[in-house]
């Protein structure tokens, strides 16, 4: 069984969803999102970082998924973006956690079907796969696709992985 953090970064909130995957089927752990103070950008990532590492001290996640950046409206909201990843992703990697990163695309992919889906879909969803009462936040829920993503991901290569070893060779 995996436990596996998902992490939806925002310099505003970041989300999060913690899953238990054991052998193709996903549990819901907990979810969230981390608001942050309105104070300068240093402060803020100083909260991301050290929540991150309160929820893997926690729940003790062997993996870690984040969301890619994209294309933002400016060049300063995608370097804050940044920023805010590159916080969760150290208090990640100073606990020796394997950090998987994808694309919204990917993940919007791997959970509803289609890259192109948005937000509700997105909660309907994670709802639906993880057997939730009702959709989380926009931002837990895209966490939660996160992890999800990084699971399906992972089995499938397991499943190719036994898939290859199988297969025979033709004799010439």
């Amino acid at each position: 069984m995996a436990v596996i953090l998902g992490i939806d970064p925002g310099s505003r909130k970041t989300g999060f969803g913690i899953i238990n995957f054991d052998g193709g089927r996903s549990e819901y752990v907990t979810s969230g999102v981390i608001r942050l103070p309105q104070g300068s950008l240093p402060e803020r990532l100083g909260v991301i970082h050290a929540s991150v590492s309160e929820l893997i001290e926690l729940h003790c996640p062997q993996e870690a998924a984040v969301e890619r950046v994209f294309v933002a409206k400016s060049a300063d909201s995608a370097l804050k973006l940044g920023q805010a990843r590159g916080a969760a992703i150290v208090a990640c990697v100073a606990r020796a956690m394997a950090v998987s990163e994808y694309s919204a695309r990917q993940i919007k992919q791997s959970v509803v079907g289609t890259g192109a889906a948005d937000k509700a879909q997105v909660q309907h969803m994670v709802k639906v796969l993880l057997k939730l009462p009702a959709a989380p936040q926009e931002d837990a829920a895209d966490a939660l696709a996160t992890a999800l993503c990084h699971a399906h991901t992972q089995q499938s290569m397991i499943n190719m992985a036994g898939a290859t070893s199988v297969r025979r060779r033709r004799l010439r």
